[in-house]
């Protein structure tokens, strides 16, 4: 409830929010137990009204221990998938790390893996936008200036960046620059909300069906471009950024013009 004027307004709750609001209270509250003393007459209401209570606080007992064990369980499994995947992290940047030596030895050239995902960064407002640019932005799901959001690379995609590319920045997100944007600027879409990643099961409950449970897995998918790479890069509300320190350098040209400007493919 928030104070509007002389009265209150409701505001918006999901579902889900609702129901883990709910379930969180259940576990705070004991369920009170009549006591009767001995010798003295019991109506038939107050017993059945003590055998409901006695099997309610039963059931409450044992869903509280499930939920608790089940929590736990989880907590664990993500912390060892968290381990594996620092794992598989550094045996790429290494593998990667030999390979280069290899064929600096060799007298022969590395070339460096094709990249496999991309973060888009609208720069240009809606002023002057002609019909066609403005439907690919509004399809790529950037509406706003300063919006930015995670893209697969492949043809399509590359196709709808060539008609929108004066008016967007792209490049290609290292681990670090992932994890920072979805600890720091990260929010979900729950029921077409924009909810905060403040805990895991927010992001359990939306994509714990196609396996990702925690920030780290979701961090894991969109980084490696995963099976599941759509639904997680769709649970995740477009990154709401701001302007870069100092200002844009030239927003009229190109990274990659002789005068060097800020729209276009930047490539780091």
């Amino acid at each position: 409830f928030g104070s509007s004027g002389s009265g209150f307004c409701v505001l918006p709750l999901s579902l889900q929010t609702l129901a883990s609001f709910v379930l969180a209270m259940a576990a705070r509250y004991m369920i009170l137990k009549d006591t009767v003393a001995e010798g003295a007459a019991v109506p038939e209401k107050v017993k059945l009204k003590i055998t409901r209570d006695a099997t309610l606080a039963k059931e409450k007992e044992t869903a509280v221990a499930a939920a608790k064990k089940d929590h736990e369980e989880q907590r664990a499994a993500l912390k060892n998938r968290t381990q594996q995947y620092e794992k598989e992290y550094s045996d790429y940047q290494k593998k990667l790390i030999d390979l280069r030596r290899e064929a600096k030895l060799g007298g022969n050239f590395f070339v460096e893996p094709e990249a496999k995902l991309l973060f888009v960064v609208r720069i240009v407002g809606i002023i002057k936008l002609s019909p066609k640019p403005r439907k690919v932005l509004q399809l790529l799901r950037l509406k706003q200036l300063h919006n930015g959001v995670f893209l697969k690379v492949n043809k399509p995609i590359l196709q709808m960046l060539k008609l929108v590319q004066p008016y967007v920045t792209y490049g290609y997100p290292s681990l670090k620059t992932v994890r920072a944007l979805v600890y720091k600027r990260g929010y979900g879409k729950v029921s077409k909300q924009r909810i905060p990643l403040s805990d895991n099961s927010v992001i359990t409950n939306a994509l714990g069906k196609h396996g990702i449970y925690g920030t780290e897995d979701l961090i894991h998918e969109i980084y490696t471009v995963g099976p599941h790479f759509k639904q997680a890069a769709n649970f995740l509300w477009p990154f709401k950024l701001s302007a870069p320190r100092g200002g844009f350098k030239c927003k009229r040209h190109g990274y990659c013009e002789m005068k060097g400007g800020d729209w276009g493919n930047r490539e780091e």
